[in-house]
């Protein structure tokens, strides 16, 4: 494995300049750079920014944290895409700007949904039995 790539083969420039936009896109947001009505009273939560391997398409995962629905957020987003990859342009040095495609974050629902499950009388039940058979094998030694 080279010092460059993660332990499965991949280069890891992608993730490095997914994090660089993530960044530039979360400080504009901060200082209310971002033109849109809506987006000043809100708050967005830039989770993730997924490079394509070519480096040509950035998909950033948004979550709005305020009144307004993610596509709100998402439309606000899509419209100034072109003045973020300016923003990104002078901030970032690239070969080629990133084209922007924005999503809504769905790991929040995705983490409430697992904790919910978690926490549901089913999986006590089997965890407390587990936790019972474990002490059991345990006192027999």
């Amino acid at each position: 494995m080279r010092r460059n790539q993660t332990p499965e083969g991949h280069s890891i420039r992608p993730l490095r300049v997914g994090e660089q936009i993530r960044h530039v896109l979360a400080e504009m947001l901060m200082r209310g750079e971002i033109h849109g009505d809506t987006l000043d009273n809100l708050f967005v939560s830039i989770s993730e920014v997924r490079m394509t391997p070519d480096l040509r398409i950035a998909t950033v995962f948004v979550k709005s944290l305020g009144g307004a629905s993610d596509d709100t957020v998402i439309g606000i987003l899509s419209k100034n895409a072109s003045f973020l990859q300016a923003a990104i342009a002078k901030k970032i040095r690239l070969k080629y700007v990133p084209k922007l495609r924005f999503l809504a974050d769905e790991s929040f629902e995705q983490g409430s949904r697992i904790d919910s499950l978690l926490r549901s009388p089913h999986v006590q039940r089997d965890l407390q039995e587990n936790d019972d058979q474990e002490d059991d094998s345990e006192g027999s030694l």
